[in-house]
């Protein structure tokens, strides 16, 4: 008997009971999260049949999955937010279905060396491909493909394979179909029992190592690559969301970047800054925000003038990573002529990583009365019928007072399974190993040739020292003959 809709909401008033429980002082989850809550059955069905029915493991598990979603900012996660340079150096991407028609996220394992990236930033990059693949497949599984062929000691991480499985088991229920492991080397068997003490038992099954002899028992046979033995010869290449999914009236959907507090933006090509207007009420300085290092946090400043001689003009500055800037003033006045320099500094607790030059910053702009100045801006602006004037900046890299690049590793705190240290030493040490084996093996191959070319010069040595006695002997007979003849 599967979930019933009596059940779902049983789990969805349990939910929105206990945010009530929880009092005034509760900071509350994502709208996104709370909507899918309220409007959609099929994500709560997702935690019941996780959990077989229990209700009270599904309500803690849909609790501590809001609470993560709204700690890990994953609504705001987009093409824009996350290193673009991972998402296209083909590490982890989706191509194909397995054989119940389940969409294959391939993991390339030789593509990943332990340490050689930002984890922060590949966490990102993950959870931006479980999100969009559950966009696109209407929260149906999808099947891990793990592409271990040529793969070695090096391109073992623990940690990156359990932050995987943490977020199957923790964060997206019942959206696992297979784990489908493709030609794992014999050397990384050992590692594997340790991922699979990290399974659920009812997830054991869903195991599956393939081989190129095998692998049609799982993957669709038209979508089995070439180097997996198959005949299909795609070659990986990142294709944005927009293109992947909307093809209207015969051209691509124009871009667009969602700004904390409204609606999506339309992202024309032409630059950082649409307003083309000759009318251009407010001007923004500079082109390209740039973040100076002091004794503080990362900070720069934007500067913007009323360029009427009699107009009243109101601006307003909105962000995409609301959660990771202070704007101030972030909505203000200015008389004709008038100029004000804005702060944009980073919130603590972040630092900045690769995701800086994706920050957008939207600084609105719009004419305003005597008498509308007497009202609260803020509903001046949700209340404003007409267009307003748009300027859009980028953020560079952040630099030291005196100009030079600063080179900064993230230290973003996020919620992901915790790291098995022991197991992370083992394999460490046995990396070390073989390393060390490579280096004797050289070390051997050298000395054996050493030893040849000193076998070599041994018996020439050898033969001359031979042919010098000879010669020696043969003089000293001679010359004892000619003494004993002349006697």
């Amino acid at each position: 008997m599967g979930v019933t809709a009596e059940e779902v909401a049983e789990l969805r008033d349990s939910f929105f009971k206990k945010i009530g429980e929880e009092g005034p002082e509760f900071e509350g989850f994502h709208p996104v999260d709370i909507a899918r809550i309220t409007e959609q059955d099929t994500w709560l069905k997702r935690f019941l049949e996780h959990n077989e029915r229990n209700m009270n493991e599904s309500l803690r598990m849909l609790w501590e999955c809001c609470a993560w979603r709204k700690k890990f900012g994953t609504n705001d996660i987009s093409e824009e937010t996350v290193r673009r340079d991972y998402l296209e150096d083909g590490i982890c991407y989706s191509h194909g279905r397995d054989k119940d028609g389940r969409k294959l996220f391939i993991i390339k394992s030789k593509q990943h060396v332990k340490g050689a990236r930002d984890f922060k930033e590949l966490q990102r990059c993950i959870v931006y491909w479980f999100e969009r693949l559950e966009r696109e497949e209407n929260g149906k599984p999808v099947s891990l493909f793990f592409d271990m062929a040529d793969a070695g000691l090096s391109n073992l991480d623990m940690e990156f394979t359990q932050y995987l499985i943490g977020l199957f088991k923790t964060y997206y229920p019942n959206f696992l179909n297979y784990i489908i492991i493709f030609d794992m080397p014999w050397v990384l068997n050992a590692a594997f029992k340790i991922i699979k003490s990290w399974l659920p038992a009812k997830a054991i099954p869903k195991i599956k190592f393939v081989n190129k002899l095998n692998i049609k028992e799982f993957v669709d046979q038209n979508d089995i690559l070439k180097s997996w033995g198959g005949t299909n010869d795609y070659v990986f290449k990142f294709v944005s969301e927009t293109q992947s999914n909307a093809v209207m009236n015969g051209k691509l959907e124009s871009k667009k970047v969602h700004f904390a507090g409204g609606s999506p933006i339309e992202e024309q090509p032409s630059g950082f800054d649409d307003q083309t207007n000759n009318d251009t009420l407010l001007s923004v300085e500079p082109d390209v925000i740039v973040l100076y290092r002091g004794k503080a946090e990362p900070s720069g400043t934007i500067t913007l003038k009323n360029l009427t001689t009699e107009k009243c003009v109101t601006y307003k500055i909105k962000t995409t990573t609301p959660e990771k800037f202070k704007v101030h003033p972030r909505i203000g006045i200015l008389r004709p002529g008038e100029k004000v320099d804005v702060v944009v500094m980073l919130q603590p607790g972040y630092e900045i990583r690769g995701w800086l030059h994706n920050i957008k910053f939207l600084v609105m702009c719009l004419p305003i009365t005597e008498s509308e100045m007497n009202k609260e801006l803020a509903e001046f602006w949700k209340t404003a019928d007409k267009p307003a004037e748009n300027h859009k900046r980028r953020c560079t890299e952040v630099v030291s007072e005196t100009g030079e690049s600063q080179k900064l590793n993230s230290i973003l705190s996020s919620s992901h399974a915790g790291t098995d240290y022991n197991a992370d030493r083992f394999f460490t040490k046995m990396s070390q190993l073989e390393d060390c084996h490579r280096k004797l093996q050289g070390e051997l191959r050298s000395s054996k040739r050493l030893q040849f070319l000193s076998i070599v010069l041994t018996v020439l040595m050898a033969i001359v020292v031979t042919y010098i006695l000879r010669a020696d002997i043969r003089s000293v007979i001679e010359e004892q003959s000619c003494r004993a003849y002349r006697e």
